[in-house]
C-alpha cells in the first residue's frame, strides 16, 4: 500500500507540472520566421522589325467578297497596351529598323508619321536600317544634288523628331568616329522596374548597296561583331545588368514549334548568325533582328532572337526574368513567342487574318479577335493621329494615271517576270537605248489587273529610282550582268538581251548573254544599258563596275523617275499595259547540290 501512494503522489506531481508548473528549460531558443521568397524581376521585350511606313492597315477583299484588315498601328497598340497592363512599368519596346520607304503614307512626308506613331507607342529604342537612308536631303529630291544639301537631310530631321534613340554602334564616319547627329555612341542605357537595360544598335553592311549609295558615302559601316562585342563590353562597364541587341541584321527559321531546334534556321542573308557566334556567352542577352523579314523565335545558346516578316503585321515578344540578388538574367526561365500576328478580326477556323490564306480557304467566317483574354480594338488616339496622313494617302491611290492593266502581274524575285520584263521595256524604250536591266528588289508589289491608279503604282515601285543610261562594252556588259547575278539579289529583269544562270545562287551564278535569238554581242563598240539610277550609283552590288565608268559614259536622263517611265510606256501601248512573254532567262540545271551560302 505504501508503495502504492508514493507512485499516485508521484504521478500527480507530474501532473501537474505538464499543466503549467515551471520546467526548467536548457539553451531555448525563439524559432525565426522562414525568409521571404523575393520573386525575379520580370521584363517584357516586344520586338518589331522592318515597319516600312505601314501606319495603316493592310487591306484585302476576299473572292466572297469579305473585307479583311491585318496589321497597322492603331491595332498593334492594343497589343501593346495589353503587354503594359499585365507587366506595369516592365515592357521594353524596340524596332529592328526599316521604319520607313515603302508606303505613300511615309514617303509623302519622309517618315515624319512613321515617328510620330512610334513617340505615341512609346519605343524604347530602334535600329538603324539601310532604308532609313533612301530620302537623302530634306525635300523631294533622293540625292543631294547642290553643296547646300545635305544627303543625311531627312534622316536626321526624323532623329531629331524622335522621343526615342536611333542606335547603331557599327556606322561610322570616315575617320571610325561616332556620328554626332545621332547623340549617342549607337548604345543606350534605361532603367526598368529598377533594372538597368542596355540597348546596342546594329546596321547591315548590305546597306550601301542596298539604299542609294550616294546618300551614305561619306559614312562607313564596320564589323557588325567587332562592333557589337564592343558595345556589349562598354554597357556592362556602365553598369547596365540586362543587354539587348536591336539589330537591321537578321536570318530565317521556318519552324518556329520549338525555340530550342535550330536546326531549320537557314544561313541564307544570316548576317545576324555572325554576330551570334562571335560574342561571349553572358555577354547578350537578347536579340531583336530585321531586315531579313523572315521569322526567328529561336534560342541560339541561351541568347533568344526574335523576328518577323515586318509591314506591322506581327510582332515577337521575350520574357526575360532577372535574379534580385545576383542582377543577371536566368535564361532557364526566359520564354519567346515569335510572331504574334495583329488581327482586329480572324477566321473562327483558322484563326488568322492573313489575305493569303483566307483568299483560298472554304467559308471564312470573322469573328473579333482577342489577346491575352480580352478584346482587340484598334487605339483611337493612333487612328486620330494616322487619319489625316491616310485621308492623304487616299486621295493619292485613287488618282488614276490613265492606263488600263490586261491582266495581273505578280511581283517575283527569284525567278523571270512578266511585271519586271514590263519595266524593263518601258525603260528600254523610254531611254531608246538597246538593253534595259532592272533589279528584282526595286519591284515591291504586284500590278493587279484593272485601271492602273498611282497608288498601285505607286506600291509596285515605291522607291524614287530615276532612270539612267550607261554605254558599256561587251566586256563591260557581262561584268555588270556577273555583279548583278552574283549578289544574291533575285533575278534581275533585262529587256533587249537573254541571259542563262545557274541554279544555284552565288558568284557563279551568270552564265551567259546574248542579244533576243540568241545572237552573240559584238566585240566592238558599247551598248547603251537602261538602268535605276540605284545601280548606277553602286547599288545591290554592281558599284565595282558602275564606278569605274567615266562620266562622259554616264546618263542620267533628266531624272526622269520609273513610276513616270511605266505610265508612259502604257501611253504609248494604246493606254494599256499586257504581260510581256517569257523566256529572257534561262535557267540551266547544276551537277551538284548547291552549297550553303555563309552568312
Amino acid at each position: 500500500m505504501r508503495t502504492f501512494r508514493l507512485t499516485a503522489l508521484a504521478l500527480a506531481a507530474l501532473i501537474s507540472a505538464c499543466r503549467g508548473g515551471p520546467q526548467p528549460v536548457a539553451n531555448a531558443v525563439t524559432p525565426s520566421a522562414p525568409p521571404a521568397v523575393v520573386e525575379p524581376v520580370r521584363l517584357t521585350l516586344v520586338g518589331t522589325n522592318d515597319f516600312h511606313g505601314w501606319v495603316m492597315p493592310h487591306r484585302a477583299t476576299l473572292p466572297d467578297g469579305q473585307k479583311v484588315e491585318e496589321g497597322g498601328a492603331a491595332l498593334f497598340a492594343s497589343y501593346v497596351a495589353r503587354l503594359r497592363e499585365d507587366n506595369p512599368g516592365g515592357v521594353v519596346l524596340v524596332d529592328g529598323g526599316d521604319l520607313f520607304q515603302g508606303t505613300l503614307a511615309s514617303n509623302l512626308v519622309e517618315g515624319a508619321i512613321v515617328v510620330d506613331v512610334y513617340n505615341l507607342l512609346g519605343y524604347t529604342a530602334v535600329a538603324i536600317g539601310n532604308h532609313e537612308f533612301d530620302y537623302g536631303p530634306v525635300g523631294p529630291g533622293p540625292v543631294a544634288t547642290r553643296p547646300d544639301e545635305d544627303p543625311l537631310g531627312a534622316l536626321k530631321a526624323r532623329v531629331g523628331q524622335a522621343k526615342f534613340p536611333f542606335l547603331s554602334t557599327n556606322v561610322r564616319e570616315k575617320d571610325g568616329s561616332h556620328p554626332a547627329w545621332l547623340g549617342n555612341d549607337g548604345t543606350t542605357v534605361v532603367t526598368v522596374k529598377g533594372v538597368k537595360v542596355g540597348l546596342l544598335g546594329l546596321s547591315t553592311l548590305q546597306t550601301p548597296q542596298t539604299t542609294n549609295p550616294a546618300n551614305v558615302a561619306g559614312l562607313k559601316f564596320e564589323s557588325l561583331a567587332q562592333s557589337a562585342q564592343e558595345a556589349t563590353r562598354a554597357l556592362r562597364e556602365k553598369g547596365a545588368e540586362v543587354v539587348i541587341a536591336v539589330a537591321h541584321a537578321g536570318g530565317k527559321c521556318t519552324d518556329l514549334s520549338n525555340p530550342r531546334d535550330t536546326s531549320g534556321c537557314s544561313k541564307d542573308d544570316g548576317e545576324i548568325y555572325a554576330v551570334l557566334d562571335a560574342l561571349p556567352p553572358g555577354s547578350v542577352d537578347a536579340v531583336v533582328a530585321g531586315h531579313t523579314h523572315q521569322t526567328m523565335g529561336h534560342f541560339f545558346g541561351d541568347v533568344p532572337v526574335i523576328e518577323t516578316t515586318g509591314l506591322a503585321r506581327s510582332f515577337g515578344v521575350v520574357e526575360l526574368y532577372v535574379d534580385p540578388v545576383k542582377r543577371r538574367v536566368l535564361p532557364e526561365r526566359t520564354r519567346i513567342q515569335a510572331a504574334l500576328p495583329v488581327c482586329g478580326a480572324v477566321d473562327a477556323t483558322l484563326n488568322t487574318c492573313d489575305p493569303l490564306r483566307l483568299r483560298d480557304a472554304k467559308g471564312v467566317r470573322m469573328v473579333p479577335a482577342t489577346f491575352m483574354g480580352a478584346p482587340v480594338t484598334p487605339d483611337a488616339r493612333v487612328e486620330a493621329l494616322v487619319a489625316p496622313a491616310e485621308a492623304r494617302v487616299e486621295v493619292e491611290q485613287r488618282r488614276p494615271v490613265g492606263v488600263e492593266i490586261k491582266a495581273r502581274m505578280p511581283q517575283v524575285y527569284e525567278a523571270e517576270s512578266a511585271l519586271g520584263n514590263l519595266i524593263a521595256d518601258a525603260m528600254r524604250k523610254e531611254a531608246r537605248s538597246d538593253a534595259a536591266v532592272m533589279n528584282a528588289g526595286g519591284i515591291r508589289a504586284d500590278l493587279p489587273v484593272g485601271p492602273l491608279t498611282f497608288g498601285k503604282l505607286y506600291e509596285v515601285l515605291p522607291f524614287d529610282n530615276t532612270l539612267a543610261v550607261l554605254d558599256l562594252t561587251a566586256d563591260e556588259l557581262r561584268r555588270f550582268l556577273t555583279l548583278a547575278y552574283g549578289g544574291r539579289k533575285g533575278v534581275f529583269a533585262v529587256s533587249g538581251l537573254e541571259v542563262t544562270l545557274g541554279a544555284c545562287t552565288g558568284p557563279e551564278r551568270f552564265k551567259g548573254v546574248t542579244l533576243p535569238g540568241g545572237a552573240p554581242l559584238k566585240a566592238k563598240g558599247t551598248y547603251r544599258v537602261a538602268v535605276p539610277d540605284f545601280l548606277l550609283r553602286g547599288g545591290d552590288g554592281v558599284g565595282a563596275l558602275t564606278s569605274t565608268l567615266p562620266q562622259e559614259r554616264i546618263s542620267l536622263l533628266q531624272g526622269q523617275d520609273l513610276r513616270e517611265v511605266l505610265t508612259a510606256y502604257g501611253r504609248a501601248q494604246g493606254n494599256a499595259l499586257k504581260p510581256p512573254a517569257l523566256g529572257r532567262v534561262r535557267m540551266v540545271r547544276s551537277e551538284a547540290p548547291c552549297a550553303e551560302p555563309k552568312p
